[in-house]
């Protein structure tokens, strides 16, 4: 029988020597999350007087746009990569004329945004219709109720063009239309907005964690949007949306949600040419909450670890909730 080592002997090789302090831990992280990665997500409501919090999202509020220009005050300030506003506002209708209205509210936002911290942070509109339809779809609908893939399109074109001259960087192209990028880069193109790029939410599953943003935005939506959002069971076909938006023209290309899906995440950032991003969406963000004050989970640790479980993935680009706080954890 060979003789057993000794415990002097052995083991040679210990990898707890790099984590027996703080210091050495930083020193050989393999992964740094910083406040320039991340973007914030905002909500401007039409006609409020002041913000409002959101049931489902505590810490998340409804802006004016007057706070939300103090936001993005805040936000550069602290450092973030961006802000992705969404729009709620006060009159709906069939094909969401208020998205391409220059004044209504989301362009108007945009516009603030802009005013207020110039080319301090990297501003992103959802270009989308499901704020502002009354039927609640990211589309035009048929007489027979299903969602118009092409006259969809068109309608995207013109929000894109109008979010362009309200001074977007990038367009949040999140409708998951078949051939969204290529018809909205085509209309920017043409129309000299050669510069507006699209952030294409490539792979955006049909979640259902997506419960607290609708409440967020006031969402008309009966029913579900399983006939043009990702199969949750499906990650090859989400690599070949992720591969027609690039050829499409796609600037970034996006995966929501993050946490549930860090193995498309993965398998898009060893694949794109381009910058992959993540959404920690507002279900995700609502778990961590409400885990947190129910004192299950400590909140500070459990953000900073699902938003580096997100980078390690491989996302450069994370649009959270929990930016500023973040921001702050990470100084």
């Amino acid at each position: 029988m060979a003789a057993v080592p000794h415990s002097s002997e052995y083991p040679v090789i210990r990898p707890r020597r790099l984590r027996r302090t703080a210091a050495l831990r930083r020193l050989v992280a393999e992964t740094r999350v910083h406040p320039s990665d991340l973007v914030l997500p905002v909500f401007v409501k039409e006609g409020l007087h002041e913000p409002v919090e959101i049931a489902t999202m505590p810490g998340v509020y409804q802006h004016t746009v007057d706070s939300v220009r103090k936001l993005a005050v805040e936000a550069a300030r602290a450092g973030l990569g961006g802000l992705m506003p969404f729009g709620v506002p006060a009159v709906r209708d069939a094909v969401g004329s208020a998205a391409t209205d220059p004044d209504g509210i989301l362009n108007r936002t945009t516009r603030a945004i802009r005013e207020e911290i110039g080319d301090d942070l990297v501003v992103i509109p959802d270009l989308c219709l499901d704020e502002f339809t009354d039927h609640g779809h990211c589309g035009v609908l048929r007489a027979d109720g299903s969602v118009d893939n092409d006259a969809t399109l068109d309608r995207y074109a013109e929000m894109g063009l109008a979010l362009a001259e309200s001074g977007a960087d990038l367009l949040g192209a999140s409708g998951m239309m078949d051939g969204q990028v290529g018809f909205v880069r085509s209309a920017l193109d043409e129309a000299g907005h050669t510069d507006t790029g699209v952030l294409a939410y490539a792979a955006k599953y049909a979640s259902a964690f997506y419960g607290p943003f609708r409440e967020a935005v006031e969402s008309q939506l009966q029913g579900d949007r399983r006939t043009y959002q990702q199969d949750t069971a499906n990650a090859t076909e989400a690599l070949l949306e992720i591969d027609l938006d690039i050829e499409q023209g796609a600037d970034i290309v996006m995966v929501k949600p993050a946490l549930p899906y860090l193995d498309v995440v993965r398998a898009a950032a060893e694949r794109s040419p381009v910058p992959v991003a993540a959404y920690h969406i507002s279900g995700e963000y609502a778990q961590l909450v409400a885990a947190a004050e129910r004192g299950w989970i400590d909140r500070d640790a459990a953000i900073l670890e699902s938003l580096t479980s997100i980078k390690r993935a491989g996302a450069k680009i994370i649009a959270t909730y929990t930016a500023l706080e973040a921001a702050a954890l990470l100084r």
